[in-house]
């Protein structure tokens, strides 16, 4: 599904992603974890090419992608790439001049050329998904941060996505909130979603991750199933985290 080989990302002189390879295997889902500053939104956001790698390879479906120091993608191969992805994002990034169900609709009206009838019966299906179909002509202002998120999922799986990537989903809420986003995100698990998530939310990550890498420094340092990489972890740093991680969400 993903294959990404010998990633590597600099912002200057700053290497912010070292030799990264990894692979997601189609339906599952993994989350992507480690202290701030380690890159795990920086290889979601190299994955969709919102951060074009410096050197490496991206691989989604039967789109791939060479990166090579010095050298541009054409923008064909960059948006063949993108096709294939829908973004959540830490703050929502809804249009306030749009109500819920035209920022849902808005990328297949733009982007994807469809019908307007059309745009809007895959936007009230879609809203109906995450629960938000009596909020459908609601302005973004009136919504809670929940809402809003869970606005903001409709909209990434409008195009019908191989893949879904989660920026920090629910960081933005509080825990009340949060849980609305993490149940939406569970049942889109539960469907066979493919999706690959930064999260600091361990309860989110173990609720929703078939599998969890974590990052440190831009480097990978662990991978595995979830429920070992949360439970008993193989590595030293991997545990360290982990426990300072569940200790502050106990609080």
């Amino acid at each position: 599904m993903i294959e990404l080989t010998a990633i590597e990302k600099r912002f200057g002189e700053a290497v912010i992603l070292r030799d990264i390879s990894l692979k997601f295997a189609e339906g599952s889902v993994t989350a992507l974890v480690g202290p701030s500053g380690g890159g795990k939104s920086t290889l979601l956001r190299c994955i969709n090419l919102l951060e074009p790698p410096n050197s490496g390879r991206v691989v989604i479906g039967d789109a791939a992608a060479d990166f090579v120091p010095g050298k541009r993608q054409p923008w064909s191969t960059i948006q063949a790439l993108r096709r294939q992805t829908g973004m959540v994002f830490q703050n929502f990034q809804l249009f306030p001049h749009r109500t819920a169900i035209e920022n849902v609709m808005e990328g297949l009206l733009v982007v994807e050329k469809w019908p307007r009838e059309k745009a809007r019966r895959q936007a009230e299906e879609l809203l109906a998904k995450v629960g938000m179909a009596e909020k459908a002509d609601a302005w973004p202002a009136n919504l809670s941060g929940g809402q809003q998120q869970r606005v903001a999922i409709a909209r990434a799986l409008a195009p019908s996505p191989r893949v879904l990537l989660c920026d920090e989903p629910t960081s933005a809420l509080d825990p009340e909130l949060s849980a609305e986003v993490v149940e939406v995100l569970s049942t889109l698990a539960r469907e066979g979603t493919t999706m690959v998530m930064a999260t600091h939310d361990l309860r989110l990550a173990s609720k929703v991750a078939s599998a969890a890498v974590f990052l440190e420094a831009g480097r990978v340092v662990e991978t595995g199933p979830a429920a070992e990489i949360f439970r008993n972890p193989r590595e030293e740093r991997t545990r360290q985290f982990v426990s300072s991680i569940n200790a502050a969400q106990t609080v």
